[in-house]
């Protein structure tokens, strides 16, 4: 019965990892508040090597609509600058020639509407992602019914497990997407 285990414990990883991508999605989305992860996604070109802002500078939040960037080499802060721009943040940077500030304007009710509706995206391609683990673990489950001989009553638990294990995961999509979404809407 180690195969049904296999498949089990493969199903768990792959919708732990749709779970974990979903919550990476969520910190690139801007909120009206100031948050150091929105900068994780933007990369500059530091000695031809493409480098995250925070792997090359300081991160501040002195307040809750602004950002500090200080980078350790002030030689690279035209290039964070430009990075920072050509990044669809929607943020406009100021180079005082030591520091870059960033300040977060308040979000429109619009803006928020929309910043909503890409969560919602993302959330239900993480559900997608789910349940393709699903799909996937009841087809070797079946396969294995097949080649191995595997009970048919063993392939029922198998399949009803695979699908309690999609439900839980699917909820915990729900309540990070409610979290998000009451913290997007949030004034």
């Amino acid at each position: 019965m180690a195969d049904i285990d296999e498949i089990l414990m493969g199903a768990e990883e792959r919708m732990e990892k749709a779970v974990a991508a979903l919550k990476d999605n969520f910190a690139g989305v801007r909120t009206g508040r100031a948050n150091a992860m929105v900068l994780d996604r933007i990369k500059v070109d530091y000695y031809g090597v493409p480098t995250p802002v925070n792997q090359m500078a300081g991160v501040k939040t002195p307040e809750a609509h602004l950002l500090v960037i200080e980078p350790w080499d002030k030689g690279v802060l035209r290039a964070i600058e430009q990075a920072i721009l050509e990044s669809d943040l929607g943020v406009t940077p100021n180079n005082d020639g030591n520091v870059i500030r960033l300040p977060f304007p308040s979000l429109t009710e619009e803006r928020r509407r929309d910043l909503v509706k890409q969560c919602k995206t993302f959330a239900e391609e993480a559900r997608v992602a789910v349940r393709n683990a699903r799909r996937d673990a009841n087809s070797a489950v079946e396969k294995a019914v097949k080649n191995d001989n595997l009970p048919e009553d063993e392939s029922k638990r198998a399949e009803a497990e695979v699908q309690k294990m999609t439900d839980k995961f699917v909820a915990e999509i729900d309540e990070v997407l409610k979290k998000k979404e009451a913290e997007v809407m949030e004034i």
